[in-house]
């Protein structure tokens, strides 16, 4: 049988035990507050960004004022103009979402149309391209319809005599 020292140690340890758990609990609550206290100013300093750049804008749409924009400047202009109109980045999701739809064959297109549209060199060889295959259709069908106009032509000579 245990001695009541043994008994008195096991309760002790416990409570040890338990008073460490509840200073880790009453730790971590706050470390988890001070995480979303520190995330709550962080997103506060970002709106008030968004808003000084608002004003940067206002004041530089003024005559006479240089339009110097610098690295802080951009970082903030899109983020602005999100926020400005809700509709683009609507509209934005919305065709990152039917793009993730197509299959492989539909993007490789898609992909080769925007490439040809949006250089010049690649638009020009596009056309020359189309030109090229256009005429030499236009020359094989001519050359098909002159030769068996010639064959009939010479089979009813041929017939005549």
């Amino acid at each position: 049988p245990p001695t009541p020292a043994a008994i008195k140690e096991r309760k002790g340890g416990k409570s040890q035990k338990e008073g460490k758990k509840r200073g880790e609990d009453s730790e971590n609550r706050m470390l988890q507050h001070t995480v979303h206290a520190l995330q709550s100013e962080l997103d506060n300093l970002r709106a008030d960004n968004i808003k000084l750049y608002e004003k940067i804008k206002f004041l530089q749409s003024y005559p006479g004022r240089g339009s110097s924009r610098d690295d802080t400047e951009q970082r903030y202009s899109s983020q602005y103009e999100e926020g400005l109109d809700p509709f683009s980045s609507f509209s934005r999701k919305e065709r990152q979402r039917r793009y993730l739809s197509l299959s492989p064959w539909d993007k490789a297109t898609l992909s080769m149309g925007r490439l040809i549209l949006s250089n010049k060199t690649a638009r020009t060889v596009a056309f020359f391209y189309t030109l090229f295959l256009h005429c030499l259709v236009f020359l094989v069908l001519y050359k098909t319809a002159w030769s068996e106009s010639v064959g009939r032509d010479c089979a009813a000579f041929c017939a005549k005599k």
